[in-house]
């Protein structure tokens, strides 16, 4: 299974699309795959299950969403230059353990001209010092805001969608 991660809690983020239309992808390609959303942490999260209080809610997350994963897909939407601090926080909480040896695929995000390659590498740099995998193949989407067609549902930009298929085709391989 893949677990394809929105690392923010913002509501109605445009975020969001992306996570999903990566998760119908991967299920396209015969992949099982679940969605996880900072929203579903419990609200006082980063009080509560941050230094060894672990909640059985935020338990119960990490353990349905995170553990049984062969591999994660982290979409991270740019937020001062980097990732939401939401996702650090989130990383900070979870035993170091649980990342440890899993392969990381990274799509970033942004209204603006470098879909968070920044955030990316920061992204990069702490999934190392976690011991996972990450993959090669980031995939920075720029100015989503003009690529999201107002009134609808979902993502179709058909170039982008294009990249992302071929970023979860070679990520799969890269799992084997």
């Amino acid at each position: 299974m893949i677990t394809v991660i929105c690392t923010t809690h913002r509501p109605q983020n445009q975020t969001l699309r992306i996570v999903e239309k990566y998760h119908e992808i991967l299920e396209e390609l015969g992949e099982a795959s679940e969605v996880f959303q900072m929203a579903e942490l419990p609200e006082d999260f980063m009080y509560n299950d941050s230094f060894g209080n672990r909640t059985e809610t935020f338990e119960d997350v990490i353990h349905r969403k995170i553990v049984p994963a062969r591999g994660l897909v982290i979409v991270a939407p740019e937020y001062n230059g980097s990732y939401p601090g939401i996702f650090k926080a989130f990383l900070d909480a979870v035993k170091p353990t649980v990342w440890k040896g899993k392969g990381i695929a990274l799509v970033g995000v942004a209204t603006g001209r470098a879909g968070n390659l920044r955030g990316l590498d920061h992204l990069t740099d702490v999934m190392h010092h976690l011991r996972a995998e990450v993959f090669s193949m980031k995939v920075p989407i720029s100015r989503l805001n003009e690529l999201i067609i107002e009134g609808e549902d979902g993502f179709e930009h058909t170039e982008t969608v294009t990249v992302l298929q071929k970023q979860a085709k070679e990520f799969l391989n890269f799992l084997k």
